[in-house]
């Protein structure tokens, strides 16, 4: 039987969502008047609005100076100058800096948000806005873009500069750039790839509800090919080009991404998570946890944490 002890350190693990009551000029928001799709956004480090924290809009997030470790979704990862994300709505995310100088980093982060309701309406009457749902879409896993280092600071300051229908044509652009961007990585752990029509997409999302429904039970490959009428030899060529992975990987990359969900939450204790999301085996948790993520599940929980800006 699963254990339910937890680790006497009580804490807020949930982030801080962002409300337009406190979108204030005063740290660096453009006024309600001044924007219409596009908002743009300044600020340094330290900052109150370095925080854990998600809102309903995208965020297209670049940092300009200084160097430190990146929170987003469940990902953490370095950063440095040029460092150029893609959140995608209600994502938390954060960006410590490590080298800040004494004075801080004033012109640390660049910032665009934008809302994806207005997009995807005009998409159905303005086909080329339809190139940028796809993007869109990876963008709830968050997206790092590589190769915009000289240009992404130009860009922004462009868009600032601009207002009306300019500002919507630059911003376009720009967005075209990034959607036609083939040198890119996304910052969760599972995604979907090569899924054509929308019977793939059905079949690809019964597999993958079949997965998280229920974590902790065992999940035979030769089941569910029979559930779906495919021999296991059809149904694993079909998984391995929908999602990029062997099935055991990807139930693998499930549980590990839901561990860290829990790490990064509860104070469950490592071992009793290791059963909470399916493995009958610290040793092996422990091994594929690092294989994924690149760290183990104790130095991952001791990351996140400085994800609210404590470093100590």
């Amino acid at each position: 039987m699963t254990s339910t002890r937890h680790r006497h350190i009580p804490r807020d693990r949930k982030p801080e969502l962002e409300r337009e009551i406190t979108r204030s000029p005063s740290l660096g928001y453009e006024a309600p008047e001044e924007t219409g799709l596009v908002r743009c956004l300044a600020h340094g480090f330290p900052s109150p609005l370095v925080r854990w924290h998600f809102h309903e809009e995208y965020e297209l997030h670049l940092i300009t100076e200084t160097s430190g470790r990146a929170f987003i979704g469940d990902w953490i990862g370095p950063f440095q100058p040029g460092h150029l994300v893609l959140c995608g709505p209600r994502l938390p995310h954060n960006w410590i800096s490590l080298d800040a100088p004494e004075g801080g980093a004033a012109g640390r982060d660049r910032v665009i948000q934008f809302r994806h309701e207005p997009i995807e309406r005009a998409a159905t009457e303005i086909p080329e806005l339809r190139e940028a749902l796809q993007l869109l879409g990876r963008a709830r896993h968050g997206i790092e873009f590589f190769g915009f280092e000289q240009r992404a600071a130009a860009q922004w300051d462009a868009i600032k500069a601009a207002r009306g229908l300019q500002r919507l044509a630059i911003f376009l652009e720009y967005l075209a750039e990034l959607a036609h961007c083939a040198d890119y990585r996304l910052l969760s752990n599972v995604q979907m790839q090569g899924v054509e029509g929308d019977n793939e997409v059905d079949q690809v999302n019964i597999i993958v509800n079949r997965i998280t429904a229920n974590l902790a039970e065992p999940v035979a490959m030769a089941d569910i090919a029979t559930e779906l009428g495919m021999s296991e030899s059809r149904f694993s060529r079909f998984f391995k080009r929908s999602t990029g992975n062997s099935f055991t990987d990807f139930v693998n990359r499930v549980r590990i991404n839901s561990a860290c969900h829990l790490l990064m939450q509860t104070d469950h204790f490592v071992t009793d998570i290791c059963y909470q999301v399916g493995f009958n085996n610290v040793a092996n948790f422990n091994r594929r946890f690092l294989e994924i993520k690149g760290m183990t599940p104790t130095e991952f929980r001791r990351q996140s944490d400085s994800r609210f800006g404590n470093l100590a």
